[in-house]
């Protein structure tokens, strides 16, 4: 009899080992479902993202390219209430013998555009009897000088330097005396 028993015990070993591993494959399965639904939910989101940073850069780029556009056009405006009184001191000259009127007109003008570069942060660079800097200075020529005190300084400007918003845009070109 005990040898009936131990068959009797084997089938059913056999068949919770075999629900075991169903059980154990299901579980299995069911991880490896899992697992996939969050691997397709991280690629999607990854790829989500991807396009609304590629869609950022586009979008500043372009921003970027319209500001640069956009930034000139406000100098331009504010030159042309210049540009038109020039036109008209040009029209003046050739019809009035009145010269003194148009040197006055023209005088007028060169303030407007000197205020007007002012507003927009241009400074020019005073450079006549200071100290030779080759940062801020850019040296045509030297000349002999017989005032001592002058040495090393700038005697002319031949054309004038200007400063940006504290930044050099244009150097000026000086003598200086040696």
């Amino acid at each position: 009899m005990p040898a009936d028993k131990t068959e009797n015990t084997r089938p059913s070993s056999e068949t919770e080992a075999a629900s075991a591993v169903a059980t154990e494959s299901a579980a299995v399965s069911s991880a490896e479902e899992e697992l996939l639904s969050k691997l397709t939910e991280m690629q999607d989101r990854y790829l989500r993202l991807s396009a609304e940073f590629d869609n950022y850069r586009k979008r500043t780029l372009r921003e970027k390219i319209e500001l640069a556009q956009s930034g000139g056009e406000r100098v331009i405006v504010g030159l042309l209430p210049i540009i038109d009184d020039f036109d008209r001191a040009m029209t003046s000259m050739h019809t009035t013998d009145d010269y003194g009127a148009v040197k006055v007109g023209l005088e007028l003008i060169y303030s407007k555009i000197n205020e007007f570069l002012r507003q927009n942060g241009v400074k020019e660079i005073e450079a006549v009897n200071e100290p030779f800097n080759s940062d801020l200075h850019e040296a045509v020529t030297s000349v002999a000088v017989e005032d001592e005190a002058m040495k090393g300084k700038i005697i002319e400007v031949t054309q004038k330097g200007y400063i940006l918003n504290e930044k050099v845009i244009r150097f000026p070109k000086v003598v200086v005396g040696e």
